[in-house]
């Protein structure tokens, strides 16, 4: 490709010299003089730099969403699914190809975000201000020089936060954005970059949350028989936030590397509505959190054939759990986890087109608790992984091997008194293998195929929760096979610029699946049990479509789509009317969609958003107590840009579920109707 370029730069340049020599006088025509030619645009084909692509959204995509947070971007992507409890503050975890969120991996600026408590994390807790890019990949990152930790999740979310860059000379960024609507929304933010050398720079992002998350909803019950029982609407009481959002990060590079190092803190208070069960419209829980971490990477190419990466990361979280309501029961709950982690990746290259990665990590875990005998566990991680990369030719290659170590310690504890120390001690080989082969080269299409196997340790919570924990869980697996294709046209000429089509065939089987059953003959106390099984056979088709039909105009479309068959298999015994032996999983649904368009002229933007969730039940006994009705939205924005002086402004109103459809993600959590948004933001 670069030859190509400069060949035809050379053409071009000497052609307008030509020109020039017949046009000018001749005291112009000196080679050493400045010709002016036209934009030249060149089109060619960028080689797969991974076995299995990623889900991308980036750049215009990106902030053109009606999205508030990370968790609200993410649900384009098909094959995901979101647990959203509803309102700006409401919880929002993901769950990719009906896996578990617990099989799901985040990583922020390439290290993973821990919650040994329960092993959940909250998208809602991180806006998009400060957020560049955000890639979803099945099985793993195709990208074999990386810590062990990020070849030990059956799925994975990179967030990539922003690089400051600075045109010119220029020193300083200074962005400020102000969000106000529905909800009693306000939301400020401000980012600033520094340039303090050369090779370091400085970013400082803050942003402030505000929210009485009141909103209007509509309630309808129906009786067994299909008669309706009640419907009216109320005001959703109960979802206020009030939350502050501080980070902190340097960027640097040297010679043949590059570092960084960042500091985040998230502090809240937010009310938890709770569902609207039993004729109770208003609850009166509260949930504090407190998040720290402080992490840095440092990565060097040492030689030739060597180089090195190291990580590192401390966090400290804190949250506290109210329910003041003494009709049911009074809770206090605190709650302290700590996190250690270390870890060095080391890649060889015996040959151009081969590749050898050797990483080892350590991680520790330690979570204390006001819960009455509480055992304080602690938990030793140790991971290593060995991975090779082949290319030939058309033909790519990947396999590994996680070796992952785990020991748990932890108390027995009656009346207070500790009565025992324990460890738990587990050790796995996991492996993976992914393969990819385009058999032209004259068309852009590309096969691809993957299998992996790999597990999950029970959380704390799960082993160790008072009353509730079961010490004696075993890991919980999960075997996926997947195989897809992708092709991409990028035409030579006229106004189309660019589609790519994608799909995959995929197959999962989770066995050893922790799930929460009766303890005893009474319904009201429960206890974790590995008895879960579950089958998931599903297909993702995603495209994308980008046209060019004057020289101001563009139009870009991205679409996508999923079928997911997600079979409850525990219980052979529990079948027939009522049972949930091969019932469709919990919160699966058959279809989901997405299509996001984005058009601009100018400086002006539009933009428009669709998700579809089709039906599906709350419970694996598929019957008709249990349906849920599909439910969609359309979103639409508009934006206007402009500058004064070298102040660059931008203007966007937004309106979100314009329909005003009432829905539910999960039963009983009723989602916001229509709703608006105002967003300012200043570029200096």
């Amino acid at each position: 490709m670069r030859h190509i370029v400069l060949a035809l730069a050379m053409v071009v340049a000497v052609g307008a010299l030509a020109q020039s020599t017949d046009t000018v006088p001749a005291r112009h025509s000196r080679l050493d003089s400045m010709q002016y030619i036209q934009d030249v645009v060149v089109y060619g084909r960028k080689p797969y730099a991974e076995v299995i692509p990623a889900q991308v959204l980036s750049g215009k995509t990106l902030e053109g969403l009606n999205s508030h947070s990370v968790a609200d971007a993410i649900r384009y992507f098909s094959g995901v699914q979101i647990k959203d409890y509803g309102g700006v503050g409401g919880v929002k975890t993901v769950d990719l190809r009906s896996m578990g969120t617990n099989h799901m991996g985040v990583f922020y600026d390439g290290i993973q975000l821990g919650n040994a408590q329960n092993g959940q994390i909250d998208l809602g807790k991180f806006s998009l201000d400060n957020i560049e890019e955000i890639s979803l990949y099945n099985g793993q990152k195709s990208e074999i020089f990386q810590p062990a930790r990020d070849y030990g999740s059956a799925g994975t979310i990179y967030l990539r936060t922003r690089r400051p860059t600075f045109a010119g000379s220029k020193r300083h960024n200074l962005n400020i954005t102000m969000r106000t609507g529905s909800f009693g929304l306000a939301n400020p933010s401000v980012r600033w970059e520094w340039r303090l050398s050369n090779r370091v720079s400085f970013s400082l992002n803050a942003e402030y949350t505000y929210a009485t998350g009141k909103y209007r909803f509509r309630y309808r019950k129906k009786f067994s028989d299909g008669t309706l029982a009640w419907d009216t609407t109320a005001v959703r009481q109960n979802g206020d936030i009030e939350a502050w959002r501080v980070e902190a990060a340097l960027f640097g590079t040297t010679t043949g590397g590059r570092w960084n190092a960042k500091a985040y803190y998230y502090d809240s208070e937010r009310g938890i509505p709770g569902a609207i069960v039993n004729n109770v419209w208003k609850n009166s829980q509260r949930q504090w959190d407190r998040n720290f971490f402080a992490q840095g990477s440092w990565q060097k190419k040492l030689s030739k054939r060597y180089e090195t990466m190291v990580n590192a990361k401390w966090a400290r979280d804190y949250m506290r759990y109210l329910n003041p309501d003494t009709t049911l029961m009074h809770i206090d709950n605190k709650f302290w986890q700590d996190e250690a982690y270390v870890s060095s990746a080391n890649k060889f290259t015996p040959l151009t087109n081969w590749d050898i990665d050797l990483s080892i990590d350590y991680k520790w875990n330690h979570l204390r608790s006001t819960l009455p005998n509480f055992s304080d566990p602690t938990r030793h991680t140790g991971l290593a992984a060995l991975a090779t990369a082949y290319t030939l030719r058309n033909f790519k290659a990947q396999a590994s091997v996680l070796y992952t170590m785990v020991d748990d310690l932890h108390s027995s504890i009656s009346d207070g008194k500790v009565i025992a120390r324990h460890s738990k001690w587990t050790h796995k080989f996991t492996p993976a293998v992914f393969v990819s082969y385009a058999p032209w080269w004259q068309h852009d299409l590309n096969f691809r195929a993957f299998y992996k196997r790999i597990f999950r340790m029970p959380t704390f919570n799960d082993l160790y929760y008072t009353d509730i924990g079961n010490a004696s869980l075993k890991p919980e697996y999960v075997e996926q096979y997947d195989i897809g294709a992708q092709y991409q046209l990028l035409p030579d000429r006229g106004a189309f610029a660019g589609i790519k089509i994608s799909a995959d065939a995929y197959y999962n089987y989770i066995t050893n699946k922790i799930i929460a059953v009766p303890k005893g003959t009474g319904m009201y106390r429960w206890m974790m049990m590995n008895i879960g099984k579950v089958k998931i056979k599903g297909i993702d088709l995603s495209a994308r479509a980008s046209v060019r039909p004057m020289p101001d105009v563009r139009m870009d479309l991205n679409l996508s789509y999923t079928f997911q068959r997600a079979q409850d298999y525990s219980n052979p015994d529990d079948c027939g009317d009522g049972g949930t032996y091969k019932g469709q999983i919990a919160y699966v649904p058959w279809h989901s969609g997405s299509c996001v368009v984005h058009g601009a002229w100018r400086d002006l933007e539009l933009n428009y958003s669709f998700i579809y969730v089709g039906e599906r039940y709350h419970n694996s006994a598929n019957i008709p107590a249990n349906h849920e009705q599909p439910w969609y939205t359309h979103d639409i924005s508009a934006c206007y840009s402009f500058r004064c002086n070298k102040v660059r402004f931008k203007v966007t109103g937004e309106v979100n579920n314009l329909f005003n459809q009432y829905y539910d993600v999960i039963q009983n959590y009723p989602m916001p109707g229509r709703n608006y948004k105002f967003i300012l933001k200043v570029d200096i």
